[in-house]
């Protein structure tokens, strides 16, 4: 049986405090933070950065205007290296949610990203939330790059 759970990395060519405000700061996310197709409006960004503080946005399908309202509590919160928060529907119970654990190392002039998803299970082409968490990352280094 295949775990719930699974993990990306990226070295990203930023310092870590570049890479942490980019995951902190709802200007920045509105940019990234969303797989290919999809997009985040910043007005419907909100951080509350903080442990037990809420975060929540909603991805707009490009082509159809789908709505996918996500959001969570931010668990740990150790500026610039460590951030742990669930990940899920507005609403759902946080214990049922997952929880997405986010490290930033430094690596030389670079960062090296792990990303770690817990409570639910995903792979390379499973054209869901492994896929979806992959492009966004994509989408982050492409943001951090310009």
């Amino acid at each position: 049986m295949t775990p719930a759970e699974f993990t990306l990395t990226r070295i990203l060519d930023a310092p870590v405090e570049r890479v942490w405000e980019a995951w902190t700061d709802p200007d920045q996310l509105a940019r990234w933070h969303h797989p290919v197709g999809v997009s985040t409006p910043r007005e419907t960004v909100n951080v509350d950065l903080r442990e037990g503080g809420f975060y929540s946005y909603t991805m707009v399908a490009d082509e159809t205007g789908e709505t996918y309202p996500t959001g969570g509590t931010y668990l740990t919160v150790e500026p610039p290296h460590r951030l742990v928060f669930t990940w899920g529907v507005p609403g759902d119970p946080v214990e049922e949610q997952p929880v997405v654990s986010l490290s930033l190392n430094t690596a030389g002039d670079s960062t090296e990203l792990t990303l770690h998803v817990a409570g639910i299970a995903g792979k390379p082409g499973d054209d869901g939330v492994y896929d979806g968490w992959n492009e966004a990352l994509d989408s982050l280094k492409t943001h951090l790059d310009s």
